[in-house]
């Protein structure tokens, strides 16, 4: 779910769009055992509101810019890579804080 690289974390999200409101469930195992972040997003999936919501809140929930938040892959569907650029180890801290870790 978490990747370390040396310039911040590579985050696997998989996105509900039109989710009722803007929040993080929590991690979760796919039926293919790998692991994700759930995340629900109020936008629908078009014009890319639903990714700009994505960044916003994960910026907001790890307190780090909306711009440090970077959709690597996934852009056009619910599974998504995120980078958060920023020192990993400090990244890190700010997730487990929230409940965000692995």
């Amino acid at each position: 779910m978490i990747k370390w690289v040396p310039d911040g974390l590579i985050l696997s999200v998989r996105v509900t769009p039109k989710g009722g409101r803007d929040t993080i469930i929590g991690p979760r195992e796919a039926s293919d055992g790998q692991r994700h972040l759930a995340v629900k997003i109020a936008a629908p999936p078009a014009d890319g509101a639903a990714n700009e919501a994505l960044r916003r809140l994960i910026a907001n929930a790890v307190g780090i810019g909306r711009s440090a938040v970077t959709i690597l892959s996934g852009e056009q569907a619910r599974e998504k890579r995120l980078k958060l650029a920023g020192d990993p180890v400090a990244l890190l801290a700010r997730l487990r804080a929230t409940g965000i870790d692995e």
